[in-house]
């Protein structure tokens, strides 16, 4: 157990090159050599290798009974690939399909694929769907937010002075913070910090809207 405290890091991002490459050379065997049966080896390794690192979160908290940043990284990747992760796989496996079939000087896409891929080049459609996605994430947040804060408040009454006055963000003291605990505020200021990057990133194609590409 040593072991896997001293190399956690080391041995997570081990687990994460292997299953990009997995998935990877799961394209290339199944698009590029034909080989159908054998590809979904490849397929079947980035799970198990998921499972992995959802093992290795469990076992990490097992031994140290926190919540770290570790723990918590490893579950946001967890969550991520059992999620948005299985739509941004789709997209990888039609630009493979749409990369390989092209160097095959074969047809490897579905008229559904094309009209899909057809449709993410128009900036309008991209914009909109960034729109909601921050939307809703947007609501997600101040949701789960208002919600700890209140748990940490005991009520609601103290809610805007600390709307008012943020000048606890960032301090190593919870006890100035709405949170209840270490565990929440590190949580909280990990996932605002996100969500900050992610609104800013999600509008850009709205503000900065890119040309249509050919």
């Amino acid at each position: 157990m040593g072991l896997l405290l001293n190399y956690q890091w080391e041995i997570f991002i081990a687990l994460e090159i292997i299953s990009v490459l997995s998935l990877l050379i799961f394209g290339v065997i199944r698009y590029f050599f034909n080989k159908q049966k054998l590809s979904l080896l490849f397929l079947l390794l980035f799970i198990i290798l998921l499972i992995l690192e959802a093992l290795l979160g469990l076992l990490i908290y097992q031994e140290t009974g926190e919540i770290s940043t570790f723990l918590i990284i490893i579950s946001l990747f967890v969550i991520y690939a059992c999620t948005f992760g299985i739509f941004d796989f789709m997209k990888l496996d039609r630009w493979m399909r749409h990369k390989i079939g092209g160097w095959r000087g074969i047809q490897l896409l579905t008229e559904k694929d094309i009209r899909i891929m057809d449709r993410q080049k128009d900036p309008k459609y991209t914009a909109k769907k960034y729109r909601r996605s921050s939307t809703v994430h947007l609501i997600v947040f101040v949701t789960v937010q208002a919600g700890f804060w209140i748990y940490g408040t005991g009520g609601t009454s103290d809610l805007l002075d600390y709307i008012r006055d943020l000048s606890w963000i960032g301090t190593e003291n919870v006890a100035e913070t709405p949170y209840a605990n270490d565990t929440i505020y590190g949580i909280s200021m990990i996932w605002g910090l996100i969500f900050i990057i992610d609104f800013i990133w999600s509008w850009s194609y709205t503000v900065f809207p890119a040309k249509k590409k050919d």
